[in-house]
């Protein structure tokens, strides 16, 4: 009974056993998309693995593969330190897509027109910054002379209020003056003379 026992339970657990090894070995023998597409078994350690996955990992990879070639990208990846291969495999899966939408310039026509997008925009830069530097200096310009007005104006208006008293004193004192001449202030050598009465004439008496 014993023994049976123990065999049904080692039976038990051998299937169980058995199925979780064949998930294991299912997981482990997946192969990369890259793998998938060359139809080669992928290996502890495979380069594309961790960069080209079993669902899009392909579909990305037959582009690479037909502008680069497989070896090729396995030798320039094996030069990149392993924490920027993230970024090679990103740009030259770019650079693949663009070659075969464009087989004649690549990305070069997409880095052209981006260049010149980015000259256009730098002018337009330059022109606005002219313009607003010619707004400021209005603006400073039309600030100081209206400053310098304002100046000008409270500069003079004392003076001409004192302008005017000293001008309207000095058309009093004139017309004083006409009226009394007090520079001539010398004796006359006439003097008074006595009035002379009338004599009635002759021809009065007669």
């Amino acid at each position: 009974m014993d023994s049976k026992g123990g065999g049904g339970g080692g039976g038990g657990g051998g299937p169980r056993g058995d199925a979780g090894k064949r998930a294991a070995s299912a997981g482990q023998s997946a192969p990369c998309g890259a793998c998938k597409f060359l139809r080669r078994k992928c290996v502890s350690g495979c380069l594309f693995a961790p960069h080209f996955g079993t669902e899009q990992g392909a579909a990305r990879f037959a582009a690479v593969h037909k502008v680069f070639g497989a070896s090729n990208v396995s030798k320039l990846l094996a030069h990149v330190p392993a924490g920027r291969r993230g970024d090679a495999v990103l740009t030259i899966c770019y650079e693949a897509q663009a070659r075969l939408a464009d087989p004649v310039y690549g990305c070069v026509s997409t880095i052209l027109s981006l260049q010149q997008q980015v000259a256009a925009l730098q002018a337009e830069i330059s022109i606005v910054r002219s313009q607003l530097i010619n707004t400021r200096l209005a603006v400073a310009g039309a600030l100081h002379q209206g400053s310098q007005q304002v100046q000008h104006i409270a500069v003079l208006q004392p003076a001409y209020s004192s302008n005017s008293w000293t001008c309207h004193n000095m058309v009093d004192l004139s017309s004083f003056a006409s009226g009394l001449d007090l520079g001539d202030t010398k004796p006359t050598s006439r003097g008074f003379e006595p009035l002379q009465r009338s004599q009635p004439s002759n021809d009065e008496e007669e």
